[in-house]
This record gives structure tokens, sequence and C-alpha cells, in this order.
């Protein structure tokens, strides 16, 4: 049995998802992410595409600090979201600012990194909507030393 389709506007549902990438990087919910963008390529600036959910999620495991919280200690802040879907192909595109956060016990809060996120979505046949491909593009980096392993 199929699950029904999401009773929200498309536009909405599509922010959802948006919104939901951000909620589990910063849980360090490296596994949701891999499941969220299971059906995605994953493009961050110049580096290779990543496909899969293990994939996918070994990369976050790979690239992310996790503190001793369970966590990166980070809140990514989506803003100027822009959606455009089309009902009829069941497809949408949006384009976002991200803005990431970090504060440790020893470090105040500062913003560490900001760049864009360049997105596809598709409506599978179960109706639901899934990201098709995220690209990241950081513009801005800060001190990232505590975030990033590389």
């Amino acid at each position: 049995m199929s699950a029904a389709p999401d009773p929200m506007p498309s536009h909405r549902v599509v922010e959802n998802l948006i919104m939901r990438y951000a909620e589990l990087v910063d849980d360090g919910d490296f596994a949701g992410l891999g499941a969220l963008l299971a059906d995605a390529v994953f493009v961050g600036g110049d580096d290779e595409p990543v496909r899969g959910s293990g994939a996918i999620e070994a990369m976050f495991r790979e690239l992310l600090i996790v503190h001793p919280d369970g966590t990166p200690r980070t809140q990514h802040v989506t803003s100027n979201v822009a959606v455009e879907v089309d009902e009829e192909a069941g497809t949408a595109v949006a384009r976002s600012y991200v803005t990431v956060l970090q504060a440790l016990p020893e470090l105040p809060l500062r913003a560490i990194a900001a760049g864009r996120y360049h997105d596809r979505f598709a409506r599978g046949e179960d109706g639901r909507w899934r990201f098709a491909e995220r690209r990241v593009r950081i513009t801005l980096f800060g001190d990232v030393s505590r975030h990033l392993r590389q």
C-alpha cells in the first residue's frame, strides 16, 4: 500500500524538506540525513557528487566533528528561500541562503560559514516530494576548525 500524498501545498512541503535537512545536521543525525537524501545527488562545492543513503551518511560522518553532546554544536539558519513548483511535471527547484552558527562551552556563539543551497525535488509515484539534488556552495568561511575535519 502506498502512502497518501502530502496534504500541504507542494511549495510548503518542499520548504519543510529544506528545513528538515538543517535539523538533521544540527542534531548530528547522519543516518537521518542519508535517509532524507537517499534519492538525491549531493554536491558540495567542487567535490565529487555523492549518491545513495549510505554514501551520504558516511560523507557527513567523515566531514563533521561531533562534540561530546553528540551534535556538531551548530545551528544552520536557512533564509531567503525561493521555491518554484511545476505541479504537472512533479518537479520543483529551490534556492536559499544558509548561515552556520556554532557555539561551544569554551567559545562564544559565532557565524562560521555562509553560502547558498540550490535544490531540485521530485514527486514520487507515491505522491511524496523528495530531494533529487542538493548543491551546497559555501562562499564565506569563518573558523570552521571545530566543525569540519578537513
